[in-house]
């Protein structure tokens, strides 16, 4: 698409094609107009989808100039390094400008960043943390804020500093809002219904080309680890159709945790690869795993665990999503006419990484309806501010990222394709 569809000043365009852009993205086509309109707006897309230079051409379209002390932009991201890129963006693509811009990401004194900014800014990049400590010590004045930017919104709520972003936002009083991410799920949704008022969300799904065929693929998106566990044990209790199991965790700690956790009708049915203690149900090798007609469920930790050979295992469980998508990879792309089904459970935090492994096999992986007896569990907080579970059944609602009802478009009866498996899809079976 080109540029000029962005409707972007003459210098703008200038300096896109000097750096090298030549076409615009599909999130700034759809987002731009509104942007620099002044419109409220949450933006989803995936990694290199060109979301930050999207705002970074807004802001500078929206930017007058002045002598102000005080900042007109906020841009709250994640850490020091996702601060660096964004300034760097801005100096890029503001050449010839007079263009004020400091960073807070907490690596040098305090003292320091509070005389940089008394000295006038116009833009302030910053972690949410450092900014709110800024703030509080009178130095950040939110007084003249136009424009109030989340980015990598996901990142910031996977590491907890929803607070922070929403006492800037209340505290910055009336500007526009502009959140960027590449997921939505019910703790992002919390934050940000503390400072939008019905924002209009906009999406862009982009799929790299599909590079391998993969096994069959299907998701689970679970609200914690806890329901993971319940999901698990709910579908493994036909052992007539999951005859052969592996399932993969991130450490040897929750391997062993899950080991005791699952439901088992006969000794030595569930087993761990590799145990942490030596008195545990376990094997030193897979093959063993393989021989052993009464040893049903392998539980497999991806850390220390280098490739396995996981043919004639019918099924693959990722009760974790791998930080490293190769890991997860590795493990689903089809080399042979096996029929494999390879089944993952996600919560809201690890859909980040669920959109990184679509991104790289070219295709989404299927939503799978949560069976209607699975026991949800929920942390609730009480008046005294206690946390307890809260146990209820999945008869409403029954999945979904944040568990939003389904598109008729995704709802899915999924087939299993392995050999007299082929009849059985979890929604009608387990559904």
């Amino acid at each position: 698409m080109s540029l000029d569809k962005l409707k972007l000043s003459k210098q703008l365009v200038t300096a896109m094609t000097d750096a090298g852009y030549i076409s615009a993205k599909e999130i700034q086509a759809k987002t731009m107009s509104r942007i620099i309109g002044g419109q409220d707006l949450i933006a989803v897309a995936p990694e290199g989808a060109g979301k930050t230079t999207n705002y970074v051409l807004g802001v500078l379209m929206r930017l007058k100039y002045g002598d102000d002390e005080a900042p007109k932009v906020l841009i709250l991201v994640p850490d020091k390094e996702r601060a660096l890129a964004v300034i760097e963006e801005f100096l890029l693509l503001s050449k010839n400008r007079n263009l004020r811009i400091i960073g807070l990401y907490g690596t040098g004194g305090m003292e320091t960043e509070v005389n940089d900014l008394s000295d006038g800014v116009d833009i302030v990049v910053a972690l949410p943390t450092r900014a709110r400590a800024v703030y509080l010590k009178l130095g950040l004045n939110l007084s003249k804020l136009q424009m109030f930017i989340v980015d990598d919104a996901e990142q910031i709520v996977k590491q907890g500093m929803q607070l922070p972003v929403c006492e800037l936002a209340r505290s910055a009083g009336k500007c526009q809002h502009l959140v960027f991410t590449t997921v939505v799920h019910e703790k992002l949704n919390n934050m940000i219904d503390q400072f939008m008022n019905f924002p209009t969300t906009l999406e862009v799904d982009e799929l790299g080309e599909r590079k391998a065929e993969t096994h069959d693929l299907m998701l689970y998106q679970v609200p914690n680890f806890k329901t993971k566990i319940n999901l698990l044990n709910l579908l493994l209790r036909d052992d007539e159709v999951f005859d052969q199991v592996v399932v993969f965790v991130n450490t040897r700690l929750t391997a062993q945790k899950l080991g005791k956790a699952l439901f088992s009708r006969h000794a030595n049915e569930v087993s761990v690869l590799n145990p942490l203690f030596f008195d545990e149900e376990g094997f030193d090798h897979i093959e063993d795993f393989k021989d052993t007609p009464e040893a049903r469920i392998l539980i497999v930790a991806n850390e220390g665990t280098s490739n396995i050979d996981l043919s004639g295992i019918p099924f693959l469980f990722h009760f974790e999503i791998p930080e490293n998508k190769e890991t997860f990879l590795s493990r689903i792309v089809k080399t042979g006419a096996e029929e494999v089904a390879a089944i993952s459970f996600a919560t809201d935090m690890e859909l980040v990484d669920v959109r990184k492994i679509e991104q790289s096999i070219g295709v989404k992986i299927p939503v799978m309806d949560l069976p209607e007896d699975l026991v949800i569990d929920k942390a609730a907080k009480s008046a005294g501010n206690k946390v307890k579970t809260v146990k209820e059944s999945a008869d409403n609602p029954k999945g979904g990222g944040a568990f939003h009802d389904k598109k008729e478009s995704n709802t899915k009866d999924y087939n299993y394709g392995i050999g007299q498996k082929a009849k059985m899809t979890m929604k009608k079976k387990h559904g």
